[in-house]
This record gives structure tokens, sequence and C-alpha cells, in this order.
């Protein structure tokens, strides 16, 4: 699960996420990416470096470039894990069977001294 959580926070930016598009079809450099996305060189480096920590892409070094790819296997595991906790069939539970003998948790069990009065304008 923490991996799906740092896969999830990698991909949760939208320039991230058009990299990862980018480079599902074509390998590209940072340049080259830099041009596509209309940002700079260093902005691109640093969500390549965020993937990379999050094993997302790897570099590969060609020359005096290096030129990115999508670790596709990552990616799919992680499609699959999203889709299994989507297909879960297990019946939901409202707030009061989950916290069973805990009813000071729900705001309308609140005892009368935690309730906050309603404002009213003074007679004044």
């Amino acid at each position: 699960m923490d991996n799906l959580l740092n896969i999830m926070k990698a991909l949760s930016d939208e320039n991230r996420l058009t990299i990862i598009e980018l480079l599902m079809k074509y390998d590209f450099c940072v340049g080259a990416l830099s041009r596509k996305l209309e940002i700079s060189e260093a902005a691109v480096s640093q969500h390549l470096k965020i993937l990379r920590n999050a094993g997302i892409v790897a570099g590969e070094k060609r020359g005096y470039y290096t030129h990115y790819d999508v670790n596709r296997q990552l990616i799919e595991a992680a499609g699959q894990a999203l889709c299994a906790m989507a297909e879960k069939k297990e019946p939901r539970k409202g707030c009061r069977q989950h916290l069973t003998g805990n009813h000071h948790y729900c705001s309308n069990k609140l005892p009368a001294s935690a309730k906050k009065e309603p404002l009213t304008s003074s007679p004044d």
C-alpha cells in the first residue's frame, strides 16, 4: 500500500501525468519534454526526479542526453491495485455501525454542553 501511495503522490501533478503520457509513446530527453510541456528544463528535471524516486520512470544515457522510459509494469500493477480496491464487494457500514459503543464521536450525539448555541441578535 505504501508503494501505491508513493505512485499516486508522484502522479498527482498535471505536468507529471502529461510526462507519463508522452513517455508512454516516445522516449524523450529533458529538452524535448521541456519544449512539449512549455516549461523550463529545470522544472522537467524536478518532475522526473519525483517520478524516478517513485520508480515510475528510468533514464538511459545516450551520448550527451538521457532519454526516459516508463516502468509500464509498475503503472499496470498500480492500476490493478486501484481496480481491486474498487471491486471490493463488502457492504458499506454507516458511522454508527463503525463506531459501535463510541457514539460520542458522532456530531449528533455530542453532549449538550459541547453543542454550540446558535447566534441570535440581542433585543437591545
